[in-house]
């Protein structure tokens, strides 16, 4: 139990990378970008559409992490069914239909626990977004 901890760890310091490289990559490009201050409603619309299929991308990238792990270590039966859990897992949805077997419990857990951060650092990041479309869209109103 103890090294499927271990890996679980190195597994939440990857989808930390991951998040950190996407979301970083995603800052430099939306500030030097001109998307966001554009009057008319779909240039930051579709802008903000594609920040959230980025960010649903890079939550199955993790989500793929974890239930590689699951296969590997043969705590689900299939891919499909290691993709599953860890999805309903990773969001926290839960629904108990598959379940890891004892010594993998802890496990799932720091998997959930993952997926609360990371869908908090996203959901933080597209805040953000929509609070800097705000600001330059109030800035270009009032000529500053």
């Amino acid at each position: 139990m103890v090294s499927k901890l271990l890996i679980s760890f190195f597994l939440v310091a990857l989808c930390v990378i991951a998040h950190a490289s996407v979301i970083t990559k995603s800052v430099h490009r939306i500030d030097r970008a001109n998307e966001l201050a554009d009057p008319r409603f779909w240039v930051p619309t579709w802008c903000l559409i594609r920040i959230a299929g980025l960010l649903i991308l890079l939550h199955i990238f993790e989500m793929s992490l974890w239930a590689a792990f699951y296969l590997i270590g043969q705590a689900m039966p299939d891919a499909a069914a290691a993709l599953y859990f860890s999805s309903v897992t990773y969001t926290t949805v839960g629904y108990g239909d598959l379940v890891l077997p004892q010594k993998w419990r802890l496990v799932g857990g720091v998997e959930a626990l993952t997926g609360i951060l990371m869908c908090g650092w996203s959901t933080g990041f597209f805040f953000t977004v929509v609070t800097r479309m705000q600001q330059i869209r109030k800035n270009d109103i009032s000529g500053n």
